[in-house]
This record gives structure tokens, sequence and C-alpha cells, in this order.
């Protein structure tokens, strides 16, 4: 029943707008992460840049919140989402079937570098911590399993040859748990992967006074070095109250990923939304300032671009 009548609306409707482009109404979902995330945002602004242009493409662009990275490659995969925000380290393990997945994903297609998410490493101001390695011994949050925070952590406390037990408490607390925990004093640190500015810094740092402490060092830089995922990053001082000074740390890249299964006109309509207006693109979410055409094409993405966007950068002149 649902059906016929959503064919009879389609008929009406091209029947009266005339564009045939009208009758062919295309419904894409973007998968994000929790609500209160960066990456729910940056998929909001994206749909919103594609459905101001609807008319002309006749595509419909919605946002759902999901577990964020992991979940939207594998449901990507499963073609129940067209296109989801991942985390560049998820993103290479897909493309190549490492980690959290299985069998390489062959099928996996990148569109577009976003914001960069830092190694960012918060202590309680009492806690007295000037690096990293003043960890060892104290009580820190590690993230969640099967996050990718808890991935990147694993991979530079192996770089540093430590293990968890090197801290005295290695707890799991998630992502919104953490701030409440460190100004409650139940924890000395915590270590999340985050586009800034992020509320979940934002909290502790007013709250107590919590302080960010820099990861840079020989760990740092053999990783940085060694995976193609990982870049340099910093936190502007001032960003946060109490913490006037740069952080040097490292990061993942938020990336926006495909299937060659979506059609090349789908994404193609999807990235020029996004670059022909730009500007527009950058306002929606602080995170987004920093962005620029030449790195989003390039930076974090170890998947093969989609054909839609590569015929998009092509024609800009971004590609050869």
């Amino acid at each position: 029943m649902h059906k016929l009548t959503a064919l009879a609306t389609g008929l009406l409707v091209a029947g009266s707008l005339a564009p045939a482009a009208q009758a062919q109404q295309k419904y894409i979902t973007i998968g994000t992460g929790g609500v209160t995330g960066v990456y729910y945002a940056a998929g909001g602004a994206i749909c919103r840049l594609v459905n101001k242009d609807r008319k002309a493409h006749g595509i419909r662009c919605s946002v759902e919140s999901t577990g964020g990275s992991v979940f939207n490659i594998n449901t990507i995969k499963a073609g129940e989402l067209d296109m989801g925000v991942a985390q560049s380290d998820v993103h290479f393990n897909a493309a190549k079937g490492m980690g959290q997945f299985k069998e390489p994903m062959p099928e996996l297609r990148a569109v577009f570098g976003l914001h960069p998410e830092p190694v960012t490493v918060v202590a309680r101001k009492e806690a007295n911590i000037r690096s990293f390695a003043d960890f060892k011994g104290k009580r820190f949050n590690v993230g969640n399993p099967g996050s990718g925070t808890r991935s990147s952590l694993d991979e530079l406390i192996g770089a540093m040859g430590w293990k968890l037990s090197d801290f005295s408490l290695a707890s799991e607390l998630k992502a919104d748990e953490h701030g409440p925990a460190l100004c409650d004093g139940k924890i000395d640190g915590f270590f999340y992967l985050v586009g800034h500015p992020s509320a979940n810094i934002q909290d502790p740092t007013t709250v107590c006074g919590a302080k960010l402490v820099s990861v840079t060092g020989p760990a740092a830089e053999k990783l940085v070095r060694e995976k193609p995922y990982y870049a340099k990053a910093t936190i502007p001082g001032g960003l946060y109250p109490n913490n006037p000074q740069t952080t040097e740390t490292y990061g993942v890249l938020a990336t926006f990923v495909s299937s060659s299964k979506v059609p090349s006109d789908t994404i193609y309509q999807v990235v020029k939304a996004v670059f022909d207006n730009f500007d527009e693109f950058k306002k929606l979410h602080p995170a987004l300032v920093v962005l620029t055409p030449q790195a989003m094409i390039k930076d974090g993405l170890s998947a093969p671009l989609h054909d839609g966007a590569m015929k998009y950068y092509k024609e800009k002149g971004w590609l050869k």
C-alpha cells in the first residue's frame, strides 16, 4: 500500500512540477556518531548543503546517529548506509582487512577527509603531569574496547614498550563519563581522540581546571612516520579555559567514506554540494574551520577515491 501511495505522490509531484528529477527522488543516509559529537554535526552540515539544492538533483539526504567508525563501515558494506564518517585508522584497517576487520573491503571508497582528531590527553590539575610518561603508575582512562580511541591508545603504549598494567588503574569509561570522573578525583587522566573544540574537553577544563598534556617524543614520532593514517597535530592555546599553552600532539583524521556500489552521480552531487558552498560548510561547525580542499582530497584516505568524487576534483583541476 505505502509503495503505491509513494508512487502516486511521486507522479503527482512530477506532473505538477515538470522536472524529471522530481519523479526520481533519491534518499541517501549518512552514518555519523553520537549526537553530541563532531561526526553528527559534520554529517548534518553535508546533508544541509545537499538538501539546499534538492530541486535540481532530486537527492534527499538524512543523517543517522550511530556507534561510529566501525559500525558505519560495516553498515555501508551491508548496503544499509550510503555514506558515513570514519576515523582514518579504521578506514585503513577496513580497506586492508586488519584490526577490527577480518577481511579486506575492496568496495570501500574514500570521498574526502574531514577535520583532524588529535590524540587529546587531559590530566587532573593536582596530578602534576608534565608529559605522557608521567602517567606511569597513575589511574588512567584508556577508553572503551572497540572504540577508535582505545585502539590508538594501545598503539601508543605499544610503541612506548608499556602494557596496560603500567597504569595503577586502566579504566574503560565511555567518553561522556571521563570528564566527571577526572573532576571527582576518580582518575588522574584520560586519553581521547576528538575534533576540537569539544564539549568533552571544555567541561573538565572549566569545572576543575584540568590540563591538556602534549604527546611528543620518540613513540609519537615513530607512529607518525610508520602509520599512514596518523599526522602531527596541535591544539591551539587558549581554546579551553586554564590552558593558555599550545598542545603539541598527533592524531587521525575524520574521513568521509562510501562504497563503489553507490552510484557515481550521487557521490558527485554530494561532493559538489560541499565544495560549491565551501565557505558556508566551514561555518557549520568550529572543527571544520581549518579545512582546505587540497588537504581534504588526499590526507588520511586509505581507500581509492570514489569515481563520482574523482570526477568533480578533476573538473576543478585539483587532480590530474
